[in-house]
């Protein structure tokens, strides 16, 4: 049985589109309505409408993906117990990342699982968070890290750690001599955001506004990275998780700053397709991720 054709139905019709269903299998569009065209010949009934945009799934197409759903299922459960009666963790974990997760900090992870399971490996892409869901999904993903994560009838969320938010701001900002400061000395002043689409953006807008301040967001990106390099030439202060600003207080460019008396927090998540069968790589991520959380060094002190 042709696995990757199975899939490559499964996926055109749970995204609803020929052209997404070709990108997520390295397949070019002609190859795919080649392949679509010689299927209904086949089975001698239209599978998809692909005359509306986005497509449609027929009923006999509903028919026929489940069978693909309930094939491709059964191939990895067949897996999973093929890895057990191996009695080893071999194979690759494909991993759908937010870029804040950070990219050190999945490489001190994937070092330690690579030190306790030296035949198996970590597989990252890092991903805007709609992209992480669907990668998941699509099964393009074994698992998803990222923040503000949500259930769906689809996806499964796994509680992984609560990241405690600071403010950032350049060594040489006036608020950088103090080592925490009020949500209310933040009115008025320069302020580098999320884009508003983000959960973070609209968690921070939340928290701001129910201490009645107002800053002036004069720039908004759609990733850490970017909003650290602008806080750090002087732009504005922005407010992120404390542990992604680790790289950047080592090396003097940010200074985190405590928000006095209140406590805001980021909550990351691990994601996964519901009714998902792990094999023995996947299934010893998870418990890597779940049991024995990668160290790091704090950036706020103490005092």
């Amino acid at each position: 049985m042709d696995f990757d054709r199975l899939k490559l139905f499964r996926d055109i019709a749970q995204s609803r589109s020929v052209s997404k269903g070709a990108a997520m299998n390295g397949i070019s569009q002609s190859a795919v309505s080649q392949y679509l065209q010689d299927l209904e010949e086949q089975v001698g009934i239209t599978l998809l409408d692909r005359g509306t945009r986005p497509l449609t799934v027929t009923e006999a197409g509903k028919l026929y993906l489940d069978m693909c759903r309930d094939t491709l299922n059964r191939r990895d459960e067949c897996q999973v117990a093929l890895d057990l009666l191996k009695g080893h963790v071999e194979g690759t974990v494909r991993v759908a990342s937010i870029y804040s997760v950070g990219l050190s900090e999945l490489s001190r992870l994937e070092k330690e699982f690579l030190r306790r399971y030296p035949q198996a490996r970590i597989e990252v892409q890092y991903l805007r968070p709609e992209k992480v869901y669907e990668a998941v999904v699509t099964d393009r993903a074994d698992i998803g890290l990222l923040s503000y994560p949500e259930a769906t009838k689809e996806v499964t969320v796994l509680p992984w750690r609560q990241e405690q938010m600071a403010i950032a701001a350049s060594p040489y900002h006036p608020l950088a001599k103090d080592s925490e400061v009020r949500p209310q000395d933040l009115d008025g002043v320069d302020f580098i955001g999320f884009d508003e689409d983000l959960p973070i953006r609209k968690d921070i807008d939340r928290f701001l506004r129910e201490h009645h301040v107002h800053v002036n967001v004069t720039l908004h990106f759609d990733n850490i990275q970017m909003i650290k390099e602008a806080v750090a030439h002087g732009s504005g202060v922005s407010i992120m998780p404390a542990r992604v600003m680790e790289e950047e207080v080592a090396q003097g460019r940010l200074v985190p700053i405590r928000i006095a008396g209140f406590e805001l927090f980021r909550p990351v998540g691990i994601v996964h397709r519901r009714k998902k069968r792990f094999h023995r790589a996947g299934q010893a991520l998870l418990e890597l991720l779940q049991g024995s959380p990668v160290s790091f060094t704090p950036v706020l002190s103490e005092a």
